[in-house]
């Protein structure tokens, strides 16, 4: 997720090059982002840190610790550090690292193609002007949403963040059904996703709700209805809510530990 904002802020011309640090310490992945000729990466956070005005973390939470010593004697007051981490909360960075400009930002996966969703929250001694410029980053690989209430990132990380994983969950359901249909791959796979593309059209431009728009496709006694009445004896839909608000629970444990 990273490297997709540092593609994101190139494209938009909001950095240069020259002024975009890359911290990578495993040596494999630092010599592919040098091939890749995005900006300069170095092994290890160091004092050059504290002349970035915006400092991403991008790492998985369980490598916080590893990085969070050198980063929090590197900062300064005037460094804003945006965090992407899931499950660790503004008052834990502020702790770990010592500091107070942070930004706690959950982004998904379609990111990687400027079509992201990012919520983001901050801790109260962000000013207006600093909110601002972490959020113009934000946006530049899809849309953003502030939160004031720091608690819903755990709902956000269940619903848009680990959303692109129930629809993939779906899409490789319905090709499998497509070949057991007796459809090669190619062709199933084509069909499930021009309609999911279709159907995403149809729901941000329609004036209908979704049971209306799901209505317009049923009739009764057709085929839609036939599928639909077993989504429905399979409680598709309860178990699906309740999949979220699983994982709704699973983020704010992570936010615990």
């Amino acid at each position: 997720m990273g490297l997709a904002y540092a593609r994101s802020f190139l494209k938009y011309n909001l950095v240069t090059r020259e002024d975009l640090l890359l911290v990578e310490k495993n040596e494999e992945r630092k010599e592919a982002l040098e091939k890749l000729n995005i900006g300069k990466v170095v092994p290890n956070v160091d004092d050059t840190i504290a002349g970035c005005e915006i400092i991403i973390l991008a790492v998985k939470p369980q490598d916080f610790a590893g990085v969070c010593e050198g980063l929090k004697k590197s900062l300064q007051p005037k460094n804003i550090v945006v965090s992407i981490m899931a499950g660790i909360s503004i008052k834990k960075l502020e702790e770990k690292l010592n500091h107070k400009t942070i930004v706690r930002a959950m982004p998904n996966s379609p990111a990687q193609l400027g079509m992201g969703i990012t919520a983001f929250t901050s801790a109260k001694e962000m000013t207006i002007e600093q909110l601002k410029k972490a959020e113009n980053l934000l946006g530049s690989t899809g849309r953003t949403v502030f939160f004031e209430d720091e608690n819903l990132l755990d709902a956000v990380t269940a619903l848009s963040g680990s959303g692109p994983a129930y629809f993939f969950y779906v899409v490789k359901h319905m090709i499998e059904a497509g070949i057991k249909m007796g459809m090669e791959p190619s062709v199933a796979s084509l069909l499930v996703k021009q309609t999911m593309l279709g159907s995403f059209e149809l729901i941000n431009n329609a004036t209908q709700n979704l049971d209306e728009l799901i209505a317009a496709v049923k009739s009764k006694g057709g085929t839609t209805e036939a599928a639909l009445n077993v989504f429905q004896q399979g409680a598709m839909g309860d178990t699906l809510v309740k999949g979220i608000l699983a994982a709704e629970k699973r983020g704010k444990e992570l936010s615990m530990s």
